[in-house]
């Protein structure tokens, strides 16, 4: 980690692949959301675009905890310390339990003649949730001077 953290080309590029990453992780999972809460895609089954979204969000997913958990080690205990680098990982926590109970649902919900309304809160919560990890992401450094 010594060598990411002086080498401002090298720490640049994993920033890159982080940052990309979550989009691609998050928009993924809002796609997902926006299906359930009627928004987009209804002209295909839940379970079907899930299929498809599925493996790319986790490979999202993966890519930003390994890259995340780079720039967390140039200066961990700053970062551990940050009140809104703990909002950030406690809204991250709560919108992967969320992704999680929706893809356990979703054969269950698309069998259902009509969505439930369940189902349109928890994706609602996730959007929030995640809309929420990155804003408090924003705030790590504009308050603390870190990343």
């Amino acid at each position: 980690m010594t060598t990411l953290a002086t080498s401002r080309w090298l720490y640049g590029l994993v920033s890159v692949v982080h940052y990309s990453a979550v989009f691609f992780c998050v928009g993924t999972i809002v796609l997902l959301d926006l299906r359930i809460l009627g928004v987009a895609d209804r002209n295909n089954a839940l379970s079907a675009l899930a299929g498809v979204l599925r493996p790319w969000t986790w490979i999202g997913f993966g890519s930003v905890v390994v890259s995340g958990f780079m720039l967390f080690a140039v200066e961990a205990g700053d970062f551990a310390a940050a009140a809104p680098f703990r909002v950030k990982l406690l809204a991250i926590l709560l919108a992967v339990v969320c992704a999680l109970a929706i893809d356990w649902s979703v054969p269950k919900w698309d069998r259902a003649p009509v969505m439930p309304v369940t189902a349109r809160l928890v994706a609602l919560v996730s959007i929030l949730l995640w809309l929420g990890a990155i804003l408090a992401s924003v705030e790590v450094p504009a308050l603390t001077g870190l990343g």
